[in-house]
């Protein structure tokens, strides 16, 4: 009895993005279900922010700071946004060596429909280095990011991606300097009512051992 009660087990569903959870998340869940095999994890992964206070998640990682007074958070690290292509664009259309030389470029974004808080940066490429000129004008969309790699794979155009997308993704080429990326924080999130559950905190030291160990 005493064995069971320090061993952590029962139900725990999470939830976060589909770019985090499949691309991030699911890649190091092997070796928590190792270490923790009495944990049967749930994973929604869902660009709609679930409602941990009414327990449609108990644990969630997010993209951007949460809001709501009950929830504890905890940073977990900063992604950063660049502008990737494929080598085949690049053999097609050239390389564009600075932001105001996108004018002569294909942008391919996410479009208006449906899109979640965290990416309203979807507009960064066809604003950046106009100088007030007004955006630029994609040459395609599509309304999920997923998509929107495929679609840069493809050697549709240029793309502002999220860095964990396409770290193991020797197919893009990452175009212009540090300086010209972005930044989006991501959190650990989880109601004040399970601070002390073992499940959760077992998965939030490792989470966030992870985070910090990221991208190595």
């Amino acid at each position: 009895m005493t064995d069971s009660r320090e061993r952590p087990s029962g139900d725990l569903k999470l939830t976060t993005t589909p770019g985090v959870g499949i691309n991030w998340l699911i890649p190091r869940l092997g070796e928590f279900t190792a270490l923790y095999p009495d944990i049967r994890i749930s994973l929604i992964v869902t660009d709609e922010e679930l409602d941990l206070s009414m327990r449609e998640a108990d644990v969630a990682i997010r993209t951007r700071k949460p809001t709501q007074p009950d929830l504890i958070q905890r940073k977990l690290f900063s992604m950063g946004f660049h502008a990737y292509c494929s080598p085949e664009y690049i053999k097609r259309f050239g390389t564009p060596r600075a932001l105001d030389e996108l004018d002569a470029h294909r942008i391919i974004m996410l479009s208006d429909t449906n899109v979640p808080p965290h990416l309203q940066n979807r507009s960064w490429l066809v604003e950046a280095g106009r100088n007030g000129s007004g955006p630029r004008e994609a040459f395609f969309k599509v309304n999920n990011i997923l998509g929107l790699v495929r679609a840069c794979q493809q050697g549709l155009g240029i793309a502002a991606l999220p860095d964990y997308l396409v770290e193991e993704n020797n197919q893009l080429v990452q175009l212009f300097s540090e300086s010209d990326s972005i930044q989006l924080d991501t959190y650990f999130v989880y109601p004040e009512e399970l601070k002390s559950v073992a499940r959760v905190q077992v998965f939030r030291d490792f989470i966030v051992s992870k985070a910090q160990r990221w991208p190595s």
